[in-house]
């Protein structure tokens, strides 16, 4: 009898909570039915209180627990000390379940500009509050979740550029992931031609998807997209195209004991042809300790190169393969603007020998005459990465009313963050100038 009373009040007590949540994440902005799945809910209800870190731990924790409590359960325990680490185990859980519920509850009474002492009431009667925050049209949000509806999102040019065959084709439809329950769409509707012989300036704030847009390209993480060099599909031709495309991240990976022509070496070996001959690899790294001017350092230590040096013999690693493709990440970072200048003067060379140079550089203004074109990403309105512009150089300025790339950063930057919060405008802008072009 007493256990049916039991299971009956922890039934009322589950229906309760969930019309409550239900209720609540139709206010907030969340779909209502994440309300009835057992932690995909308190992860949800973490999205209305603003604190999704929080929620993404409950949930792990809460699920940690219940794989201990089901194989504790199924175990019959005679040693006390055992007994006792799982006793101590389980209560550990418990405590930091309870420290997780009430960070998501304080700041769901933050988002709903409630006092803290609805906290301790949430813990304490959680079925009965939950229902009354759910029903009340006096508890409403101040804040709602971000939809993953992406149709307010800013007007999209959806038409594939045609490929060209002395250049880079980029025409992206999509980048996203799953992130837990929802999808994350990180780039969107990115479509333009690089030709051969442009160094192209990556500009873009943070988190507006640089770094996704460049591993899309090189085929590193793929996209729904379709990506061509020349006249051979990166995503199709990865295994022979890889070694057309060079990428210098921002740190290097070189080993300081080595020599710098033992660590070029090491990179002919990985990214030149196996049946290329010894006297054409040799020659091959000659000429590149040539052009990156490190031939006199040939026998030096890495430890013991300068600062530019370090950065020159990084990009000759990537070079060493001669690729059509070469993008860098940053290559300039702790450099001063004299060092920086020779090395970014060095880009230009290689550009003018008809290849394809890409770069991100958080100091664009102090070399901008020597780049040819300028990519413009911007995060939209729903955080998605867009192309709010794409083209030379000096019709950039023009096209944002601005008169440094920095202006144009601040322009698209989201208000939070310091920027003037255009960049909707301007993507939809880009969008209806590409759209007569294709058209």
């Amino acid at each position: 009898m007493r256990l049916d009373l039991t299971n009956g009040l922890r039934m009322i007590s589950l229906v309760l909570t969930t019309i409550g949540y239900w209720k609540i994440f139709e206010k907030c902005g969340v779909k209502k039915f994440w309300a009835v799945v057992p932690l995909a809910r308190e992860y949800h209800i973490s999205l209305c209180a603003d604190r999704e870190e929080d929620g993404r731990k409950y949930m792990y924790i809460s699920f940690i627990a219940f794989v201990f409590g089901t194989v504790m359960a199924s175990v019959h325990l005679q040693d006390p000390f055992i007994v006792v680490v799982a006793l101590i185990v389980a209560i550990s859980f418990s405590i930091a379940n309870i420290v997780y519920m009430v960070r998501i509850y304080t700041g769901l009474v933050k988002n709903f500009g409630r006092s803290r002492k609805w906290v301790a009431l949430m813990v304490i009667f959680e079925p009965v509050v939950i229902l009354y925050w759910g029903l009340s049209q006096k508890f409403m949000p101040i804040k709602k979740v971000e939809s993953d509806d992406i149709s307010g999102q800013a007007k999209t040019l959806g038409t594939d550029v045609a490929n060209i065959s002395d250049g880079l084709t980029v025409n992206i439809n999509e980048r996203s992931v799953i992130d837990l329950f929802r999808k994350k769409v990180l780039l969107k509707d990115i479509h333009m031609n690089i030709p051969q012989g442009h160094m192209v300036l990556l500009l873009g704030g943070s988190g507006a998807g640089k770094t996704t847009y460049l591993n899309a390209v090189t085929g590193y993480e793929k996209a729904d997209a379709k990506i061509t060099l020349g006249d051979n599909d990166i995503y199709k031709d990865y295994d022979k195209m890889m070694y057309d495309i060079g990428f210098v991240p921002q740190q290097d990976l070189m080993r300081g004991n080595d020599t710098v022509a033992l660590t070029l070496s090491d990179a002919a070996t990985l990214r030149l042809p196996t049946n290329i001959s010894f006297a054409e690899r040799n020659e091959r790294i000659a000429k590149v300790l040539e052009q990156f001017g490190l031939s006199s350092v040939k026998d030096s230590l890495v430890e013991k190169l300068s600062g530019g040096q370090r950065k020159r013999l990084s990009i000759a690693m990537e070079f060493i393969s001669d690729p059509s493709l070469f993008i860098l990440d940053e290559p300039d970072s702790g450099l001063d603007g004299v060092v920086a200048r020779a090395l970014f003067e060095k880009l230009r060379a290689i550009a003018d020998e008809g290849k394809i140079v890409v770069v991100i550089t958080h100091t664009p203004d102090r070399v901008i005459d020597l780049f040819d074109d300028v990519i413009v990403l911007a995060k939209d309105a729903g955080r998605t990465g867009r192309l709010a512009y794409y083209g030379p150089v000096n019709e950039a300025y023009e096209f944002f009313g601005k008169s440094s790339m920095e202006e144009i950063l601040l322009t698209i930057n989201q208000k939070e963050e310091g920027g003037e919060g255009r960049a909707d405008e301007f993507v939809e802008k880009y969008a209806d100038y590409m759209r007569e072009r294709v058209g």
